[in-house]
């Protein structure tokens, strides 16, 4: 089956209103051609109407970094898929930042999961192991614990909307990357067989599944160039134009259908 390839670009932490507009207005140009990818930017919340005001006539679609799981209430500073509907595509959620820093727990992201799909929109979750548990050699049944949880009680049918992001914690912002050979073993065992187990063969071969982990033009074709590897979300590389072009260039040539 033909999977459409996905990069999608989290900026994070990272660049004013006014910047991400201006990056946005510039990258966009440059990756309009490449229609036979996804092209996805994730900006901060604060710019993210912004951005997607500037993009609105683009092929280039908006993902938020995280969402809530209820549609309104008194959850201090949280947002949910119900008010990120008007101006996103995707939401990112289970990132290993947020489960580090902001203790985000499977179930939560099994709820924001459901809430996400429930208003139309596509979750981006992000599964991976830390370097203990790799090194302890944990990662297959670590990482399929988490797919597991993240889907629980989604139906076959919404899986297909459904993106995973396998990103190793120890390959995010270090330098270090999983060979394209390791990543694509670990996410053909870990998370398309177990989808397979959970929803049958044809809905585990319908579902995207990106790499992340210090994914940059000199390695991308390396991940791509594997069977079960549909794109890539990618940090520090996504806040340069030239470098996301490179990578959109590269999945277009790659895995372009």
């Amino acid at each position: 089956m033909a999977r459409r390839p996905i990069i999608a670009g989290n900026w994070k932490m990272n660049k004013s209103p006014d910047e991400s507009v201006a990056f946005a207005r510039e990258l966009s140009p440059k990756i309009a051609a490449y229609s036979e990818v996804e092209r996805v930017v994730a900006p901060t919340f604060l710019a993210m109407t912004a951005v997607a005001s500037e993009l609105k006539d683009s092929p280039v679609k908006v993902a938020a970094q995280d969402s809530h799981w209820q549609a309104d209430g008194a959850y201090t500073s949280q947002v949910s898929a119900a008010m990120l509907k008007p101006f996103v595509d995707y939401v990112i959620i289970g990132h290993s930042e947020c489960r580090a820093y902001l203790g985000e727990s499977d179930e939560n992201v099994n709820r924001k999961a459901k809430a996400i799909l429930a208003e139309g929109l596509q979750p981006i979750i992000a599964v991976g192991e830390s370097l203990a548990q790799y090194e302890a050699g944990e990662t297959v049944p670590f990482v399929r614990f988490q797919v597991i949880a993240a889907q629980d009680g989604i139906a076959a049918a919404d899986m297909a909307r459904v993106v995973i992001a396998y990103e190793p914690i120890w390959a995010i912002g270090t330098g270090k990357s999983a060979s394209g050979d390791l990543a694509d073993d670990i996410i053909r065992t870990a998370v398309r067989a177990t989808i397979a187990e959970l929803h049958g063969d044809n809905t585990a071969e319908s579902v995207r599944i990106q790499y992340g982990g210090s994914v940059k033009p000199g390695n991308m074709e390396e991940f791509l160039s594997q069977p079960n590897i549909d794109g890539a979300l990618v940090g520090g590389a996504s806040l340069d134009v030239e470098d996301f072009a490179a990578l959109v260039e590269i999945a277009a040539r790659v895995k372009g259908h």
